[in-house]
């Protein structure tokens, strides 16, 4: 049997702070190609910070970040973006004047190095084709958020980091979502997911990490964690900790 390849981001004892409040304390946490990974806890766990952290938009305080071996502390996005890591966030926001092509092509300009997917290619595949010469403006939430996703992927990311694109689609879209990121990484991509959505979460995910006031304290597949002690009590008992 072949030896495990290792995890392509590795993130060790990670702690953000926010004045005297840790949104972060300690987190760690792998993740492989091929492998989609879920972040779920209660608001204010850590869960964005910890995807904020990784992607570039905070600086961790603590800890370390490594990506396909290479330590990335501190790093800002568009650098991220060149090394293979991108993102999608919750509240998209495209250039509302450019059309869905023209706001994919400029994140295109971003992207790692590799081959870039054929644009036109990659917006049929999201049910964007249609869309295309539209404003990105006059799209309604769900068209925004897949638009988000395919400025993400037009920059070829090895590294993908998904923040609630689940919330506000209805079940058919959630259902279609869900399917482009299995196949995503089915092809080899790693993905880190932040979601409330526990269907959605169950259908896309390898495994989950349930995270309570920064910290990780369950790790496993998500048929488990509703199983665990201390995930029952985190969820039901009221505990505050995205």
């Amino acid at each position: 049997m072949s030896p495990e390849p290792p995890p392509l981001l590795e993130v060790r004892d990670l702690v953000k702070r926010f004045g005297g409040f840790r949104a972060l304390d300690g987190l760690s946490l792998d993740l492989r190609a091929g492998e989609v990974l879920g972040l779920v806890g209660p608001n204010g766990s850590g869960k964005t910070t910890c995807i904020n952290t990784i992607g570039g938009l905070q600086r961790p305080d603590g800890g370390v970040v490594t990506y396909d071996g290479r330590r990335i502390p501190g790093l800002r996005p568009h650098r991220l973006s060149r090394l293979g890591i991108n993102r999608t966030y919750q509240s998209p926001r495209p250039f509302a004047s450019l059309t869905v092509r023209e706001n994919v092509l400029v994140a295109a300009t971003e992207g790692c190095g590799s081959t870039p997917p054929d644009l036109d290619t990659l917006l049929a595949s999201l049910g964007l084709a249609g869309q295309a010469a539209r404003p990105a403006g006059e799209l309604n939430s769900a068209e925004q958020k897949t638009l988000d996703l395919a400025r993400a992927l037009a920059t070829a990311p090895r590294l993908l980091l998904v923040d609630e694109l689940a919330a506000g689609l209805n079940p058919t879209e959630l259902l279609r979502m869900a399917e482009r990121l299995r196949a995503l990484a089915d092809r080899g991509m790693a993905i880190l997911v932040v979601e409330h959505l526990m269907g959605f979460i169950e259908r896309v995910t390898d495994r989950v990490i349930v995270m309570n006031a920064g910290r990780a304290i369950f790790g496993g597949r998500l048929a488990e964690a509703v199983r665990d002690g201390d995930v029952k009590r985190v969820f039901l008992g009221g505990a505050h900790g995205g």
